[in-house]
């Protein structure tokens, strides 16, 4: 199902207001991590796949990348990712991530933040990335944690008083699709096994290099100390493979 609830203008009203749609890519937790898990941008060619605001594109370029090609479904992501960019040789399309249809080995480095999940056949898109990467390419993407997405209501047991008590799993080995709540909107997000993620990537003919749960930094905590709560479990994951 390719969705586009971006382009609803209540809902990328509330997504702009986001601290890490208003401040870029330091506000995102999981960054610091993320960062230190891509490679060496430098004469390379990027795909960045769901690319939002183009955060990702701006870095690969700023690292020296030689081409940047953003993709993302959503008009409007896709028009504030070229203003974000102004200045920037940057190829932005509007375009699902299923529907893509590179040249053969096009690409060095293909990266996707936060968008997986919302892809009801990984299968077929990993092995689309597979066919548009080159012979070992990277490939370092991240989505939401199973632990995340096992319920629709993605949201904690708290007591009487609305103090969060715990994390709540349910229903784990049920993969599919999650009718979930996010920015007040109804979403359809797929929810699959850390086992299923892993051993597609695998099955779609990459090496697994790293895998991280990612959890925020102090400094983070320090400017968001209302994102405390992030340390008792894991919100994403983020792995780095290799074209074989």
């Amino acid at each position: 199902m390719k969705q586009n609830k971006y382009d609803n203008n209540d809902f990328f009203k509330s997504y702009g207001e986001m601290p890490r749609s208003v401040e870029g890519l330091n506000a995102a937790g999981e960054w610091y991590v993320l960062r230190e898990m891509l490679p060496d941008f430098k004469g390379r060619n990027v795909l960045d796949l769901g690319c939002g605001y183009g955060w990702h594109c701006i870095y690969a370029k700023a690292q020296g990348a030689e081409n940047v090609t953003g993709v993302d479904l959503s008009e409007k992501m896709i028009a504030r990712a070229k203003e974000n960019s102004k200045g920037l040789t940057i190829d932005y399309k509007q375009l699902a991530i299923e529907d893509m249809d590179f040249e053969p080995e096009k690409f060095d480095i293909v990266i996707s933040s936060l968008a997986f999940h919302y892809i009801k056949d990984l299968e077929v898109v990993f092995r689309k990335i597979n066919r548009v990467l080159k012979k070992g390419g990277t490939f370092v993407f991240s989505m939401e944690h199973p632990v995340f997405t096992s319920r629709a209501e993605q949201d904690w047991f708290t007591d009487k008083n609305g103090n969060r008590l715990h994390w709540p799993i349910d229903n784990y080995q049920d993969e599919g699709k999650r009718q979930a709540r996010f920015l007040g909107h109804q979403v359809i997000k797929y929810h699959r096994t850390l086992e299923t993620i892993i051993n597609t990537t695998i099955a779609s003919d990459f090496c697994i290099q790293q895998i991280s749960e990612p959890k925020p930094s102090d400094d983070f905590l320090k400017n968001y100390p209302e994102m405390k709560d992030e340390m008792r479990r894991p919100i994403f994951i983020i792995i780095a493979a290799i074209k074989k």
